[in-house]
């Protein structure tokens, strides 16, 4: 990717990242914002990572959601308020980002089809899976694939979630051949903070992918438990492939 400079006003925006020294030193910054990230589902872990990416100066965010805002979801969809119920997410997921970071490009996209996957993950960087059913997320899985794509993957509900990266080589059927035992939120409830939790490890995952500073979960899980406090990181057989953007 062509690496833009900052402007001054950037700069100043920056100046905290900036001052990370592995962050400047490897001019992370410039290439955050020549990249773009398509990112799929808007909700509760979506919201998280649109407002971590937005801020961090994503130079491109496509956020592509079919649904509306519903008042059941409002205790973990940072996003949204009560006057936002029956909007589309997209939309408003779009109109939040824009006043984050002016500086950032955003565009809604309809809910992602069989017939709009190929070309909404064409056209970015990075892709990442927010979604809370299996069926769109084989599609991102299946449509990555194809497309030779990197995507961050997380998913969280009750008190527990879930975080790695994937790429065209290694992806969701190698770990989950099967969707079986998994279930929505709508099914069996979520606390609040938790997909806030996950979908920040998430779009620090994805900061890492676009920027090649640290080691991304690549080829390992993350796993939270809410109720404990408690971490595990366990790798992933068989050993993957190394990941590219």
């Amino acid at each position: 990717m062509p690496v833009p400079e900052l402007t001054r006003a950037e700069l100043r925006r920056y100046a905290r990242p900036l001052l990370v020294a592995e962050w400047s030193e490897a001019g992370a910054q410039e290439k955050v914002k020549a990249a773009s990230v398509l990112i799929v589902g808007a909700g509760g872990l979506g919201g998280a990572v649109i407002t971590q990416l937005a801020g961090a100066g994503v130079g491109q965010l496509i956020i592509a959601d079919g649904d509306t805002v519903s008042l059941s979801n409002l205790h973990r969809q940072i996003l949204f308020d009560t006057a936002d119920v029956g909007k589309f997410k997209a939309e408003v997921a779009c109109a939040r980002a824009q006043r984050i970071n002016p500086f950032v490009k955003v565009k809604a996209a309809p809910q992602l089809t069989l017939e709009n996957a190929p070309g909404l993950v064409g056209q970015v960087n990075l892709v990442v899976d927010a979604t809370d059913n299996f069926e769109t997320r084989y599609l991102i899985a299946d449509t990555c694939h194809d497309a030779g794509k990197t995507y961050v993957w997380g998913a969280a509900g009750g008190t527990t979630g879930l975080v790695t990266v994937f790429n065209e080589h290694y992806g969701l059927r190698q770990v989950f051949p099967e969707p079986a035992g998994a279930e929505s939120c709508d099914a069996i409830g979520v606390l609040g903070p938790l997909p806030n939790v996950i979908g920040n490890v998430m779009a620090g995952e994805a900061l890492k992918v676009l920027s090649g500073v640290g080691e991304t979960l690549f080829g390992r899980l993350w796993m939270f438990d809410a109720l404990s406090a408690s971490v595990r990181v366990v790798r992933l057989n068989p050993p993957p492939r190394a990941t590219t953007v």
